[in-house]
């Protein structure tokens, strides 16, 4: 019956994504940037789907059921400060200069090398947060469906690829709504039942008063704060969070929806390891699968079952068709040009962005294939960020020095320093590296954690060092792309 309930609501998902090509009009502009029409409720509803997908979710549900409360609460309290930070700092300017990738901003204001680099960063570390979600889902498919996991996750990938190709980000908008209604009636009711059936019990030293957990490292307080602080900043250069932000009808209207998204995300999301941690008293030991399922598969009733779990596959799927959309589009107008420099979103541009979200699927099946993790993918794609690009960021927004050469020294440094620990350290966030370890003795997994510190301070250093030495020069800036209107006013 769960299934079977999950399938209809996944066939309603299809039905809206195959819709939204109705929008497209063979337009680039409405393909890529939903012909820059979304208004705030509407853009709320997306940038929220990428905190209550089954990624974070399941992440965050089984962080807080092993770790305690601010283990599961980190993950969401992090995306809620990056949004809240967009909204107040960066959406209305970056959403006013008309850009259509976050590269493009680097490109203006660094030039063409930095716009290349920041590119090959952002598309690969998206690689690693697509490989979350097929993991999540294909986790769903195995424990529901007694599927292979292998077989699950390559059954996903042309269901997702079928409705993005059509739709673009419209099938974004379209999905992101069938998720959003289904996922809070469904979170709402699962705390509901929580509260007045099982309870909320916790076992001692894990629940929201045990600030232990954020004041000492012995009990898991320096990933934590990691955690926060590796989604609250290096989400800011999140190619599907701003792709999302340029599609506003407005500035104002950009601002506004990271306000809501920021508040939906606190009131959904954190309550969200309340339950987690109810959840361990009530199924015991999950044999290694996700403590979300084995609650919703077996202990509660059916009908919340099904409105949580189609939540939360919706929710994936609208984040892995942001993250297929947003990284192809990056590939194409901004690696290899499609149309040359100055081209209009022309047809060329979106078949040119609809193949190569093949390369984008294949890249983040194989992650998922090799890493079957759920929250901590999430994680690393931004801890990796934080240590690259997100220091040039900031500061070649509201900082006049640097240059290009600042923002490669920054880069190389930060990521150098970041991924050396990585191979080094025996555990990521507090699970075992079986990504890439090599086994040693010199470095420990008391270190884990404070490593994230470690590559944004290398990247911090790097770029205002060599700022400072360089002499100033002229921001760089390339022409404003040409946006092919719509034939017809689109709105939503």
């Amino acid at each position: 019956m769960i299934i079977t309930g999950v399938a209809v609501c996944l066939v309603v998902l299809l039905g809206a994504g195959f819709y939204s090509t109705r929008k497209v009009r063979g337009e680039a502009g409405n393909f890529l940037l939903a012909g820059r029409s979304l208004s705030a409720p509407v853009l709320a509803v997306l940038l929220m789907s990428q905190v209550v997908d089954s990624n974070a979710t399941l992440g965050s549900a089984d962080l807080a059921a092993g770790f305690g409360f601010w283990a599961g609460a980190a993950m969401p309290l992090g995306m809620a400060v990056s949004i809240l930070l967009v909204g107040v700092f960066f959406a209305k300017r970056l959403r006013a200069t008309g850009v259509v990738t976050l590269p493009e901003f680097f490109a203006r204001r660094f030039g063409r090398g930095t716009e290349i680099t920041a590119s090959v960063l952002t598309v690969g570390s998206f690689g690693i947060l697509l490989a979350g979600n097929l993991v999540a889902l294909g986790y769903l498919l195995q424990y529901f469906l007694g599927l292979n996991y292998t077989a699950a996750v390559l059954v996903i990938i042309p269901f997702v690829l079928a409705y993005t190709m059509a739709g673009g980000m419209f099938a974004s908008v379209y999905t992101g709504l069938v998720q959003f209604a289904v996922m809070a009636v469904g979170i709402v009711s699962l705390l509901v039942w929580t509260a007045f059936g099982p309870g909320f019990t916790h076992d001692e030293g894990l629940g929201i008063g045990d600030l232990g957990q954020l004041t000492d490292p012995a009990q898991g307080a320096a990933i934590n704060w990691a955690t926060i602080t590796a989604l609250g900043l290096g989400n800011l250069v999140a190619i599907d969070l701003m792709q999302r932000v340029f599609s506003a009808k407005s500035p104002a209207a950009a601002q506004r929806a990271c306000f809501g998204a920021a508040t939906g995300i606190l009131v959904l999301c954190v309550p969200l390891s309340f339950v987690a941690l109810a959840a361990v008293s009530i199924v015991g030991d999950t044999a290694g699968a996700p403590i979300l399922y084995v609650l919703l598969g077996e202990y509660t009733p059916k009908v919340l079952s099904i409105l949580v779990l189609s939540g939360l596959v919706t929710a994936s799927l609208t984040t892995i068709s942001g993250v297929l959309l947003s990284t192809a589009t990056v590939l194409v107008r901004n690696v290899l040009r499609v149309g040359g420099e100055n081209a209009a979103m022309s047809s060329d541009v979106m078949k040119a962005t609809r193949l190569l979200m093949l390369p984008m699927a294949a890249f983040g099946a194989l992650v998922a294939l090799r890493v079957p993790q759920t929250g901590i993918l999430l994680t690393l794609t931004f801890d990796l960020l934080l240590a690259s690009l997100v220091v040039p960021f900031i500061l070649g927004l509201f900082w006049s020095r640097g240059d290009g050469r600042a923002v490669a020294v920054a880069a190389i440094a930060g990521i150098t320093v970041r991924a050396g620990f990585f191979v080094l350290t025996p555990t990521i966030y507090g699970v075992d590296n079986t990504l890439l370890y090599i086994p040693n003795s010199l470095v420990t997994s008391s270190v884990d954690g404070w490593t994230t510190f470690i590559g944004f301070l290398v990247s911090l250093v790097a770029y205002v060092t060599v700022a400072l030495v360089r002499r100033p020069v002229p921001t760089i800036t390339v022409p404003e792309p040409v946006v092919v209107p719509a034939k017809q006013p689109v709105a939503v």
